[in-house]
């Protein structure tokens, strides 16, 4: 693995790091609790109005950049895009969800419904129907994919346009960096990207593994073991291991593979549900969110008279969200640039946005819409459940055990959350292993060995948090603490794209 055109610190640095961390999570899960949850009031009360900016600007960014003259620069050289919009929108959506795009469809709404985001003395069912099913929408839509987007579009400018040859976050820094990009600082900016999307990483890895392993203990008739979790975490490695050794072709194909499980999944839910309410809710939903997503994207509670006491609604779920969406622009906007080649900036954009909102809207409605259904039609208490600290991944499976045929739909979930962790791991996989080459142009793949490296690195965090039975509040703030320097940097790169821009109108 160590030749000429490897960054060693790349490797061992971040490598030293997240071993470190993990350990002492694994040893004292206790004291880590304690100086997690710490970490969190801090964070979450200091800096939560922080990223709410960012996202905003972010987003505005998008909106601009895509509607002026800049839409029209072609990324690349190719007459035709280098992949159909199927497949170009199959990979944008699968690569960047992995399978928390289930569990959260699955489960948010649940939280939101016990929730009072704007501080009202007394909320109806009605209200809080309302709350349960906007608010996801409003946490996976456009601010959230803008995290995605801009960055992507600056990457492919960075790659198709620029022609350069690095593929790394300091790379995307020169225009401001200029000299700096190849010493210290540019080096520190590559280190924190890749712990802090390691952190980000661990995060989807130990929500999610529980509600695989809930699942097969439900079809296999066992009962429910830390090991067994684990077991299933590790062979969620093996598998989007040996698709990253198999290079583009097989990501793709994972990619439309994990877009039509799907589509199978989404399509029992909503055939065997309650379509009516489902699309009801959906359109009210989506109604609700553009009628007031100014004020949403902007509610900070600065009197903290929601949430806990100690932070409010927004500290808690909105920072959250962006922050986790934050940790992962590391990696995924590298990948949309790397499969964008041919199109214009407006295309990417439009086109990127088109089908991520697409593809989390109709999840969010039709699972989401299942699970409230249950709620306000008193089958399933799940909110009150989750209130009362029963594990999210079983009051998913109960919530879930109202289909008819549930078993089977268990066992097509599990299939599904390995399709789309497969589509994920190995694209992202795929990205930071480039991210050690000191030199490598946009078609070139990373050697297998650093892929195999990176395959096994993400894994390692996950196991001790699954192994300490990390709480929702230490997996959110483990994203927020993540997210913080990374924000940082990305607020470098757009600066430095439309430094570039710029430039290139003065040319």
């Amino acid at each position: 693995m160590k030749d000429k055109t490897t960054d060693i610190s790349i490797l061992l640095v971040p490598l030293c790091i997240i071993t470190f961390l993990s350990a002492m999570i694994f040893l004292f899960p206790d004291r880590a609790q304690i100086v997690i949850d710490g970490l969190h009031v801090f964070f979450v009360n200091n800096f939560g109005v922080f990223y709410i900016i960012t996202g905003v600007f972010v987003l505005l960014c998008c909106i601009i950049i895509a509607g002026s003259k800049y839409g029209e620069i072609k990324l690349g050289e190719l007459k035709q895009p280098k992949y159909s919009n199927l497949k170009w929108g199959s990979m944008i959506f699968t690569a960047t969800m992995a399978a928390d795009i289930l569990y959260w469809s699955l489960i948010e709404w649940g939280y939101y419904f016990s929730e009072n985001p704007f501080g009202a003395e007394s909320l109806t069912v009605l209200q809080r129907q309302q709350i349960a099913s906007s608010y996801p929408l409003f946490h996976w839509g456009p601010i959230p994919w803008a995290f995605y987007i801009l960055p992507a579009t600056a990457y492919a400018y960075m790659f198709f346009v620029k022609k350069a040859q690095r593929q790394s976050l300091s790379e995307a820094c020169r225009p401001l960096l200029q000299g700096k990009t190849d010493r210290g600082l540019g080096k520190a900016i590559d280190i924190v990207s890749v712990v802090g999307l390691l952190g980000g990483t661990a995060t989807t890895f130990a929500l999610t593994t529980p509600l695989m392993t809930e699942a097969i203990n439900r079809l296999a008739g066992t009962s429910a073991d830390t090991s067994l979790t684990i077991a299933v975490l590790l062979a969620n490695g093996v598998i989007f291991t040996v698709a990253v050794l198999m290079g583009m072709k097989a990501i793709a194909w994972l990619a439309v593979a994990a877009v039509v499980a799907f589509a199978i999944v989404l399509g029992y839910v909503f055939i065997l549900g309650p379509s009516r309410f489902i699309i009801e809710s959906g359109v009210a939903a989506v109604g609700n969110v553009a009628q007031n997503f100014i004020s949403m994207a902007t509610w900070t509670d600065p009197l903290r008279m929601t949430g806990d006491g100690v932070s409010g609604f927004p500290q808690q779920w909105t920072t959250f969200y962006w922050a986790y969406w934050i940790a992962w622009f590391v990696a995924t906007p590298f990948f949309i640039a790397k499969i964008s080649e041919g199109r214009t900036v407006r295309q990417l954009i439009g086109g990127a946005f088109l089908y991520g909102i697409s593809g989390t809207y109709t999840s969010f409605v039709v699972f989401g819409g299942f699970g409230l259904y249950q709620q306000v039609s008193g089958r399933v208490d799940a909110a009150g459940m989750l209130l009362d600290g029963v594990a999210p991944s079983e009051v998913i499976l109960q919530v879930l055990g109202q289909l008819p045929g549930h078993n089977l739909f268990f066992a097509l979930l599990i299939i599904t959350m390995l399709a789309f962790y497969a589509s994920t791991f190995d694209a992202i996989t795929l990205v930071v292993a480039g991210f050690c080459r000191k030199s490598i142009n946009a078609e070139e793949l990373p050697d297998k060995k650093l892929r195999i490296f990176w395959a096994g690195i993400f894994i390692i965090l996950p196991i001790a948090l699954i192994w300490a039975e990390g709480t929702l509040s230490m997996l959110q703030t483990i994203s927020i603490i993540a997210a913080f320097p990374l924000a940082v940097i990305l607020l470098l790169i757009v600066f430095g794209f439309i430094k570039e821009l710029k430039s290139r109108r003065d040319e």
